[in-house]
């Protein structure tokens, strides 16, 4: 079965970093955009970042840009987190699709999540 599988997830001081890892186990999805979204409680699933089949290109929310970084290489999607704030606390998830949209329903294929939280 084609899997994405997040890691890298945790507990971190504000100001601290995180890098997260979507493993792509069968690299099924070499050819597809990749996206980084999350979502905390009661709020809904938010686009973070994403990149291009090729790296070529990258997008970012507003909110994470100058902090966040998207990087990809042929198994694996990585989101580096710097500077982390209280209100980075989410359930991460990578998902791959054919568009590189900012809407979650544009996506396809997603991993099961990654808990990120960020005290104060």
């Amino acid at each position: 079965q084609v899997q994405l599988v997040e890691s890298g997830g945790g507990l971190v001081q504000a100001g601290g970093s995180l890098r997260l890892s979507c493993a792509d186990s069968r690299r099924a999805f070499s050819s597809y955009n990749m996206g980084w979204f999350r979502q905390a409680p009661g709020k809904e699933r938010e686009f973070v970042a994403a990149i291009t089949w090729s790296g070529g290109r990258t997008y970012y929310a507003d909110s994470v840009k100058g902090r966040f970084t998207i990087l990809r290489d042929n198994a694996n999607t990585i989101l580096r987190m710097n500077n982390l704030k209280p209100e980075d606390t989410a359930v991460y998830y990578c998902a791959a699709s054919f568009s590189a949209g900012v809407l979650p329903g544009e996506y396809d294929h997603w991993g099961q999540g990654t808990q990120v939280t960020v005290s104060s």
